[in-house]
């Protein structure tokens, strides 16, 4: 019995290893393809851990537990590295993910949609267009009187500005 467990743990280990280890693969694949406007140690030196790990790293905040998935209020959310208005918050719903998620950007000019085959998934990424940063995704279920789109956003991207 004491044997099935060893083995058993020893071969969670080693599965746990190798998938992060893709998944790092997977992420320095994606960033020396994926054309920044600094490097990442300049976007290293400006931005915060948090901002960093989400739009350099195209990490991804926990649902529920962020910033502006319950922010209610009037106002704007801009880019956390550049400052530029990405979202408003007449545009932002609830989707119910934990995220917050807006049914279109404030100016489609701001931000770029790119295939993202990471982690074995085929999803629509959405990045900065100035800065090649991530900001999240972008799913066809978002309210259908409302053009149909879930801009599904990282808070740890955006800085929300209340307006009056």
């Amino acid at each position: 019995m004491k044997k099935s467990i060893l083995v058993i743990m020893l071969l969670s280990t080693v599965t746990l290893f190798s998938c992060q280890n893709i998944n790092a693969q997977d992420n320095a694949k994606i960033l020396q393809h994926r054309k920044m406007s600094k490097t990442p140690a300049q976007w290293k030196a400006i931005l915060t851990p948090n901002q960093y790990d989400i739009m350099v790293n195209r990490g991804t905040e926990p649902p529920f537990h962020n910033a502006y998935d319950e922010n209610h209020q009037k106002g704007v959310y801009k880019s956390a590295a550049t400052g530029e208005v990405l979202f408003t918050s007449e545009d932002k719903f609830d989707s119910g993910t934990g995220w917050p998620s807006f049914v279109k950007p404030a100016d489609m000019s701001k931000i770029e949609i790119v295939k993202d085959d990471s982690y074995g998934m085929d999803r629509d990424e959405v990045i900065e267009k100035s800065t090649g940063l991530h900001l999240g995704h972008v799913f066809d279920d978002g309210p259908a009187d409302r053009g149909g789109k879930r801009y599904c956003m990282n808070s740890g991207a955006l800085i929300f500005v209340k307006t009056k």
